[in-house]
């Protein structure tokens, strides 16, 4: 005969309902953490690193991704933003949607040629765009219907303003006096 009650019964019960509930937190922390990597290697400039030059020259260092690109965070009209470097593209390119979260305005159509592309994008004017301590004021860009994800292409419109350097993963942007 069995000396199990029931209390044994709840026992093994409770057991079983708090392995599963381990499981469920460890996976959920798994899933956060493992987020979290594929973040920052996508975006690895999620804190733009200044250095200090001698004679006073300032620079902002960005890293390479895992996929050869440089990615950074920024913001644009004080509006957090994800700036993906392209000195292929004229202007700054934002996406049309994201162009109504930072309060810009549409203006005059015109042709762009793209990756995918010839299309219709719109210009407009962005009273600031930062990266890390660079801040620059009145940048001309463009708005593109055709985008659909967050990042904006930080094109000529900006980068003209800087002197870049590639060197060993690692893209030096010098800050102008």
């Amino acid at each position: 005969m069995s000396s199990q009650g029931p209390e044994s019964k709840d026992t093994r019960k409770l057991g079983s309902y708090m392995i599963y509930a381990m499981w469920v937190v460890l996976l959920g922390m798994l899933t956060f953490f493992m987020q979290q990597w594929l973040d920052k290697e996508y975006n690895p400039n999620r804190q733009v690193q200044i250095n200090e030059q001698v004679g006073g020259i300032r620079q902002v260092v960005l890293k390479r991704n895992r996929y050869g690109h440089y990615v950074s965070s920024g913001k644009v009209n004080g509006e957090d933003a994800i700036f993906f470097v392209d000195t292929g593209a004229t202007d700054v390119v934002i996406p049309m949607w994201l162009g109504e979260r930072f309060n810009l305005k549409p203006g005059r159509a015109f042709q762009a040629g793209t990756a995918n592309g010839v299309v219709t994008v719109f210009a407009t004017q962005i009273d600031k765009v930062e990266l890390g301590p660079i801040i620059l004021r009145d940048v001309r860009g463009s708005l593109n219907p055709h985008m659909d994800g967050e990042e904006i292409l930080l094109g000529m419109s900006f980068l003209k303003h800087v002197e870049l350097t590639q060197r060993q993963g690692e893209l030096i942007l010098n800050i102008p006096h």
